[in-house]
């Protein structure tokens, strides 16, 4: 599985999967769907799975519609 994000910007969608290429502002998030480390995990692969949140809501403070 791959990191999956898509936004609308000017009525149309755009899909990436990194989330660095994703641009500081877009009419809506999509989709949000990163690819979260499957268990065991270890503390690091917690510490990469957590940052999601932060980053979801950082996505939607960018969204201008």
């Amino acid at each position: 599985m791959a990191h999956e994000f898509i936004i609308r910007l000017n009525d149309k969608l755009i899909k990436y999967t990194d989330f660095d290429d994703i641009p500081e502002s877009f009419d809506n998030l999509i989709k949000f769907n990163p690819e979260i480390i499957p268990p065991p995990h270890t503390e690091e692969d917690h510490r990469i799975n957590a940052q999601w949140h932060d980053k979801f809501e950082k996505l939607m403070k960018r969204e201008t519609r």
